[in-house]
């Protein structure tokens, strides 16, 4: 077994960030979305180590990551996860991918190309977040585009006002990210994790992230590509049908039965076959 437990990396701007660490074999980096951790894929962990080195991130300011006052974007983030990829030397990796960290998954491409992905895995982000007034009729529909520059800029501004309950919107953002059949306690240890992100520093990166429009990356991407949605989820399927059609040759998977944002929470043995399917299907694929 090449690793478990957990451990932390530094990066180039003094930051140390936890990862979770479990079995042997190909390298399996778990990405985290906005405000999630690392313990959040406590399912993946168990199921993938079988097979798979697998390392879950916290990134900075989340988890049991540090807190700096700085780095709260998306490309700093993806400039983090080159750095423990490096640090930990990790190689041939099959990215998979939350809400967010599709986003991390898309910057670090176009800050790194591909250098050392092997696969990737992205579940349930939209390459643009934010309608645009001046889109043609059914374009926001199309790509899954489902805040308005108002309603997002609400959000992110309760959670930066000190004066505002962050906590309370931060419980109502996530409610929605469930399915009615999620457990209470399910939901409030989540909204804890979440919480262990600073709200000032959570609506920084949430602004930055609702910001970015990916669409250009799309087509640049060369390695095998899982794109998956779910027809219980706040983020309309029609940002993993658009995604994936933009992306050569990507696969794409609509989970259908406890398919909430959080389906690899509450469904994780629909959302880890459809993952092996694909990783099964692709072996060789690129040499690996």
């Amino acid at each position: 077994m090449r690793g478990a437990g957990s451990g932390f990396v530094t990066t180039n701007d003094g930051v140390r960030l936890h990862y979770l660490e479990a079995g042997s074999g190909p390298d399996m980096l778990l990405v985290p979305g906005w405000s999630q951790t690392a313990a959040q894929w406590r399912y993946q962990i168990a199921d993938f180590a079988r097979t798979h080195h697998v390392v879950a991130l916290d990134h900075r300011g989340h988890g049991d990551s540090a807190r700096p006052d700085h780095g709260y974007r998306i490309a700093r983030l993806a400039t983090d996860i080159h750095q423990v990829i490096g640090l930990l030397d990790l190689t041939d990796v099959v990215w998979v991918a939350h809400s967010m960290g599709c986003a991390l998954a898309w910057s670090y491409w176009d800050l790194f190309g591909g250098d050392r992905l092997a696969r990737l895995v992205l579940f349930d982000e939209p390459a643009v977040l934010v309608q645009q007034p001046y889109w043609p009729d059914g374009l926001a529909e199309r790509v899954g585009a489902l805040y308005g520059l108002g309603q997002i800029a609400e959000v992110v501004s309760g959670l930066r006002d000190p004066r505002s309950d962050a906590e309370t919107l931060s419980a109502g953002f996530l409610e929605a990210m469930w399915t009615p059949a999620a457990e209470e306690a399910d939901r409030q240890w989540v909204l804890a994790q979440n919480l262990l992100l600073p709200r000032e520093y959570a609506g920084r990166l949430l602004l930055d992230n609702v910001m970015q429009d990916w669409r250009d990356i799309l087509p640049r991407i060369t390695v095998p590509t899982l794109v998956m949605g779910g027809s219980d989820s706040v983020i309309p399927v029609n940002a993993a049908r658009s995604v994936a059609s933009a992306i050569p040759g990507a696969v794409l998977r609509i989970l259908q039965e406890r398919s909430s944002h959080f389906a690899f929470w509450e469904n994780p043995d629909v959302f880890n076959r459809e993952v092996r399917s694909f990783l099964d299907s692709t072996v060789g694929a690129d040499g690996s």
